[in-house]
């Protein structure tokens, strides 16, 4: 089995990338975000995060494989391949190999004990499932996929979330709900009728070493994956931080967040209990290190030290 990138405790932390490339622009990924901060930090956000050149924001699609307590757990599912998504074209129809790079990293879809959606997006759910004789079928045939109940009553398309029974209203908005119909149609209802999908509310104990919380915000389910093994502690964060300009101005939200006030208080109240506890703080789209321990600097926050996963 080939070596973890990092070893946390008694945990193995493997990266295993699906995507990687330029979205959009920093500031349309972070709308709050200034031109001036991002030059002023330059020196450490270029060329991992941001190119200045052309303004683009560098995003990762990636999976966490954590080995703990002999069990392998995977960390969001990125995007998945040939997927119908009108709401994001770059991510549509993909064929990334993805499935080839899970068995380099020494994981075959049988070995896969637990899934965890960190909230259900397009890009953290689609390898949930695979298309296998003309159906979307859960990818990994032994897993339990532990999904916020929050999420899913809320993409749910016969639920009261987006949607809700009334028309769209403008084309921006229909194409969303679109997509937020067929992810839950591809991504999650398959693993449903499977009887693999276990719904959790405020936290879910997987086992000794790891831990889901609830952190709302950025979805109504929004979640985090607490890792306490030994002295050593970490905390996968899925979407609470983009870029790590929002180190900065942990009051900055992405684009994407449903609830800004809530997400920008949510993540404030993270990473000040990661500074102090010395966590190593993982989201899920960093490129570079991909991870980092911070330190409190003013109202804000600053990297203390880069993780030491690879940065290709």
């Amino acid at each position: 089995m080939p070596a973890p990138d990092i070893v946390l405790g008694d945990v193995e932390i493997t990266r295993v990338i699906e995507w990687s490339g330029p979205v959009r622009t920093v500031r349309f990924i972070i709308p709050d975000s200034d031109e001036e901060t991002w030059r002023r930090n330059e020196d450490w956000l270029a060329p991992d995060f941001w190119t200045p050149a052309d303004d683009a924001y560098h995003c990762r699609v990636q999976t966490w494989v954590l080995r703990s307590e002999g069990r392998t757990i995977l960390v969001d599912t990125g995007v998945g391949d040939g997927r119908d998504r009108p709401q994001a074209p770059q991510f549509a129809h993909l064929h990334t190999g993805f499935p080839a790079r899970l068995r380099a990293a020494g994981v075959e879809p049988e070995d896969v004990d637990v899934v965890v959606n960190t909230h259900i997006h397009y890009d953290h759910v689609g390898w949930n499932t695979e298309w296998r004789d003309g159906q979307w079928v859960p990818a990994f045939p032994n897993a339990t996929y532990l999904v916020p109940r929050a999420d899913h009553r809320y993409f749910d398309p016969a639920g009261p979330g987006p949607g809700g029974g009334r028309p769209p209203r403008d084309d921006h908005e229909r194409i969303r709900w679109e997509g937020i119909k067929l992810v839950f149609e591809d991504s999650i209802a398959p693993v449903e009728r499977a009887g693999q999908m276990v719904l959790w509310e405020g936290s879910h104990r997987i086992d000794g070493n790891l831990l889901l919380e609830a952190a709302p915000g950025h979805t109504p389910g929004s979640s985090v994956l607490t890792l306490r093994s030994g002295t050593d502690r970490a905390v996968f964060v899925g979407d609470m931080l983009h870029s790590p300009v929002q180190l900065l101005e942990p009051g900055w939200n992405s684009c994407f967040c449903d609830d800004p006030r809530l997400a920008a208080r949510t993540r404030r109240a993270y990473l000040a209990r990661a500074a102090e506890l010395r966590e190593l703080v993982v989201p899920a789209h960093w490129p570079g290190h991909g991870a980092a321990e911070l330190r409190r600097e003013g109202d804000g926050f600053a990297v203390a030290e880069w993780a030491g996963f690879p940065r290709d």
